[in-house]
């Protein structure tokens, strides 16, 4: 087989210029050209990482432009009713978003995981499922257990860690839990859900629930092994389920040239044997669209369909991290061009579903809403010292019980003070 040789090489450097430096020396002896040249056609030359993290826009499914407009004969046409509540549900995160960063700034919650920029990716998929669909999400989709019904209240509970929190402040901030809203508890470790997202789409199905669920995961999770394990399991078994990947450039500190060498992401699902669509992840319409056909196409027996939104995190990874040591600002302005909020409106203004003045009523009505659910949950006490051991066994041991004793023993010392580690 010949070799395969990179398209966007123009010269020998980067991993082809140690071969080229020693095919150059042999080669100027006459008696050795031929071979010199073979050896160097053999090498594959791998073009450096781009500066700038703006994605080839191959095969990018897109309805709407930057400025708002519609493509000649996209329009999906949307109902009223479903055009408003997309565009609720991405101020309402945002907002939100803006003021929990706050709090951690100001020392209330102890760490957060911003989604600014990447609103159109989470709302517009979500808003695609049915009710009866189980949502397995990443680190930022907490909008979709919001959309669910998971209260403001409950989300700020969880992150204090309170004693109305569901999990008694025993998870890490941003990892909500729903089940009412069939909304999966994340996990941190990187990928962990693809196969817990493909494996409950597969018990949906032996049970014979009309299921469909949908999993996230982000561009560095496409370098675990469970993108591995997950995306062909999901392709051999046709599991009925949607693996969406919010493509948003970073994973904390690495580009995406240096996660894959493949064009594109969404090319990984033809390797498995399975549909693929890349989408214009800051298209809240393109998104629902796409995400609407996965899962219809799941849910009539048609298997798993792979899905890369391709959007930015304009923030840091989290409260911890400062991108600004590790990327350039001008990307950054490039991609808040591209805003998904600005472009969305933009649309229903177009539409004549919404003015400046119905603008400013409504972000006001979002604001006081945060502001109420913050002050509810802050009036929330610490867990109950006694949730240290309960939740484990069904009767507490007395090893468990006296080591409780000791703790509490402790109080007043300052022995319990610590930072998030985070």
């Amino acid at each position: 087989m010949p070799p395969v040789k990179s398209k966007n090489v123009k010269s020998k450097k980067m991993v082809g210029a140690p071969v080229a430096k020693a095919v150059a020396k042999v080669a100027a002896k006459p008696a050795a050209k031929a071979a010199a040249k073979a050896v160097e056609k053999s090498v594959v030359k791998v073009a450096p990482a781009a500066a700038c993290a703006m994605p080839t826009q191959q095969g990018l499914v897109r309805l709407l432009e930057d400025d708002g407009s519609v493509l000649k004969g996209k329009d999906p046409n949307l109902p009223k009713d479903t055009l408003l509540f997309l565009y609720e549900q991405m101020v309402q995160v945002r907002e939100f978003d803006r003021r929990m960063l706050m709090l951690q700034r100001q020392g209330r919650i102890g760490f957060y995981g911003p989604i600014l920029g990447q609103e159109a990716a989470t709302v517009g998929s979500v808003a695609a499922l049915e009710p009866r669909d189980w949502i397995f999400p990443a680190l930022r989709e907490g909008a979709a257990a919001m959309m669910r019904g998971l209260s403001l209240t409950e989300a700020i509970n969880q992150l204090i860690g309170n004693g109305a929190d569901r999990c008694k402040g025993r998870q890490m901030p941003c990892h909500y839990t729903f089940k009412e809203g069939h909304y999966y508890g994340m996990s941190s470790v990187i990928g962990t859900q693809i196969s817990h997202a493909v494996g409950a789409a597969m018990a949906a199905r032996i049970r014979g629930d009309d299921v469909v669920v949908l999993g996230y995961l982000g561009d560095g999770a496409t370098s675990a092994n469970d993108f591995h394990s997950g995306m062909n399991f999901a392709a051999v078994y046709q599991s009925p389920c949607v693996l969406f990947c919010q493509n948003n450039q970073w994973a904390i500190s690495v580009p995406i040239s240096k996660q894959s060498a493949s064009e594109t992401l969404a090319q990984k699902g033809k390797a498995y044997g399975m549909p693929f669509v890349r989408v214009d992840g800051n298209d809240v319409l393109a998104v629902y669209s796409v995400t609407k056909e996965a899962v219809a196409r799941a849910r009539a027996g048609h298997g798993p369909t792979f899905i890369e939104a391709v959007t930015y995190r304009r923030l840091g990874h989290s409260s911890s991290d400062d991108p600004t040591r590790y990327r350039d600002e001008a990307e950054v302005k490039a991609w808040e061009k591209k805003d998904p909020v600005d472009r969305f409106r933009a649309y229903l203004q177009k539409r004549g579903l919404w003015d400046e003045a119905k603008e400013v009523t409504f972000k006001d009505g979002i604001a006081q809403r945060v502001n109420d659910a913050i002050a509810a949950a802050e009036k929330n006490g610490p867990p109950a010292d006694e949730t240290l051991v309960t939740d484990v066994y069904a009767q507490v041991p007395q090893q468990l019980k006296d080591q409780l004793g000791e703790v509490l023993a402790l109080e007043g010392r300052g022995v319990n003070q610590g930072a998030f580690p985070l």
